[in-house]
């Protein structure tokens, strides 16, 4: 893949102005001390329980109303280059004669060893779609309200998917 293509992938969604500082501080090789200076530590939540338990953490501040989540974990066969960063499904199962609903989030293993800051903003994302199900006003609004810097994070994580295709880990 050459370098711009990861680049369109990543951030070709953002105005020509943004593309270009990202693209400045990507050819001037200088993203990934920019993104180490902003979050120098990756977080800690390696494990499944942990990472179950910062969701629902986040869950419980912001949506106790809203469905409960069954499983959240890393999942291998997340693949960014479709632009997941992560997956939240719906799965229906019969039970008897009861049709049961179960929420689960998968984030792409790739984030296991991102700032927790990062992370936050992708489990918020997940969380907002189980109210919001399309990527609507109403959905932006929702993962701003429950993280108030989700579009800098958001901006932030596709500049360090950028980086780490043409660079390399930073974590």
């Amino acid at each position: 893949m050459s370098q711009n293509t990861g680049f369109k992938n990543y951030l070709g969604a953002y105005s020509a102005q943004v593309q270009q500082q990202a693209q400045t501080l990507l050819d001037s090789e200088k993203s990934g001390e920019w993104l180490l200076k902003k979050y120098p530590v990756a977080h800690t939540l390696n494990g499944p329980r942990a990472l179950y338990d910062y969701a629902m953490a986040l869950k419980n501040d912001f949506m106790r109303s809203s469905p409960p989540i069954s499983k959240v974990i890393y999942d291998d066969k997340i693949h960014i280059i479709n632009n997941a960063l992560g997956l939240h499904t719906f799965v229906s199962r019969m039970q008897g004669s009861k049709l049961k609903a179960k929420h689960e989030i998968r984030i792409s293993s790739l984030f296991r060893r991102i700032p927790e800051p990062l992370l936050k903003m992708i489990l918020v994302h997940e969380l907002a779609h189980l109210k919001e199900k399309d990527h609507n006003k109403a959905f932006y609004k929702l993962c701003c309200y429950m993280e108030a810097d989700y579009h800098q994070l958001e901006f932030d994580l596709r500049l360090y998917l950028s980086h780490r295709e043409r660079f390399g880990d930073l974590w």
